[in-house]
């Protein structure tokens, strides 16, 4: 018998789900929870596949029905009607058009959370370059009429100009934004793909420049001597004698140092080769960076933080107590110093890597020190609260051997 218009609004939930059967295949399914959604069971090559047209009371029954009959002569002309309606919702989400722009702004959205927050990391020069050069070039353009060309001639634009760094870094960023419009069901071909192929070849790439230690002695004779100032002498032997990186130094807070215990503990958070970790694994499990400090090194930190005013941060800056020093000012006391070109605040890690290597220590107390994974098979994640003591020994007898160039050895 066809339902009637009340049968279906006083259809009750049971405690199991239950059918109301109207006529040419269609019904009403009741769920327990009380929704009710109209079916169409139909034969397609001897089977009784069944399709969802929709709930009520947004589908009436009369539309309901009318659904139905177009399901049945689609049937009748050979048709799937579950192809026929996956097929017009595809087309009613290219209807409502995705210009590039949108598509790179969604991508940018989702990444972002997984980003680390530094000044001049990724989520700031994907930034700077979409806005630069992806989406002025590709901007207005319906992502799924972008073709390679259109790429391409973007990443020339990049490459022409000698931003060989950059074009390579937007390759990426395309064939990750085009890869996400593909998963999210906006196009199917990936016109960023390959790209590398006809890339222009960059430049070897430049390290940071690097002493070596028969260059030591004329260093430390030229630091004792620079005419900056003495804090900024103390940032360098600082580095000189931890190996940490100067953003760790910059941003080092009186309270990370325990000199009864001869520690330095630098929060996971706070070490750029720990952040990563930090947001795949949480922050409770991931341990510090634990830097043992020689006798030197304890006498530079209390020397430093009399100088800069007993401040919370150790190297307080000049103009603000809350900031730290900036980022240059370690490499523009090098270069007054006479050493542009060939040492960075960077580079004396380099530095100190290369001539405890060469002086014979053991690679995963050095790799430890530096706060870099170390050569180990089976260690695969990041602890840099390993080889504390053997670290302690080596440092002493580092900051020993700088003493003894200093004093003229």
């Amino acid at each position: 018998m066809p339902l009637t218009d009340t049968a279906v609004r006083q259809a009750k939930p049971a405690e199991k789900e239950f059918t109301l059967a109207d006529t040419g295949g269609l019904s009403l399914f009741v769920a327990p929870n009380g929704t009710k959604s109209w079916h169409f069971r139909f034969s397609w090559h001897g089977k009784q596949p069944r399709m969802s047209l929709g709930t009520y009371p947004e589908i009436t029954l009369r539309e309901a029905r009318e659904f139905r009959d177009q399901a049945r002569a689609l049937v009748a002309k050979g048709t799937d009607p579950r192809a026929a309606r996956k097929e017009e919702k595809r087309a009613a989400v290219s209807s409502a058009v995705k210009t590039f722009e949108v598509v790179a702004n969604e991508w940018y959205a989702f990444k972002l959370p997984r980003w680390a927050k530094a000044k001049k990391g990724a989520a700031v020069q994907a930034k700077l370059y979409l806005d630069k050069d992806l989406v002025p070039a590709l901007g207005k353009i319906p992502v799924a009429d972008v073709k390679r060309a259109d790429v391409l001639a973007t990443l020339r634009v990049i490459e022409k100009r000698g931003a060989l760094n950059v074009a390579r870094k937007c390759r990426t960023w395309l064939n990750e934004i085009f890869r996400f419009g593909i998963a999210s069901d906006y196009f199917e071909v990936n016109p960023a793909a390959d790209l590398d192929i006809v890339a222009a070849k960059e430049p070897p790439e430049k390290h940071n420049p690097m002493l070596r230690q028969h260059e030591l002695k004329e260093f430390l004779s030229a630091l004792s001597g620079a005419d900056v100032t003495e804090y900024t002498k103390s940032a360098i032997r600082l580095l000189l004698l931890t190996a940490v990186r100067t953003g760790e130094l910059r941003y080092a807070t009186w309270s990370q140092f325990d000199l009864d215990s001869a520690l330095w503990t630098i929060p996971a958070s706070a070490v750029k080769q720990l952040q990563k970790v930090i947001r795949s694994k949480g922050g409770d499990n991931v341990p510090p960076y634990l830097v043992p400090l020689s006798r030197q090194a304890i006498e530079e930190v209390r020397k430093v933080h009399q100088l800069t005013g007993r401040y919370k941060l150790l190297i307080a800056g000049r103009s603000d107590p809350s900031k730290p020093i900036s980022d240059g000012t370690v490499n523009v006391a090098l270069r007054r110093m006479g050493y542009e070109g060939r040492l960075t605040g960077h580079g004396i890690r380099a530095t100190i890597s290369t001539a405890l290597n060469e002086m014979g220590y053991n690679e995963d107390w050095i790799e430890a020190q530096l706060s870099h994974a170390g050569s180990s098979k089976i260690r695969k994640t990041y602890n840099h609260a390993e080889y504390v003591e053997q670290r302690r020994g080596m440092m002493q007898d580092w900051a020993d051997y700088l003493d003894s160039l200093e004093a003229g050895a």
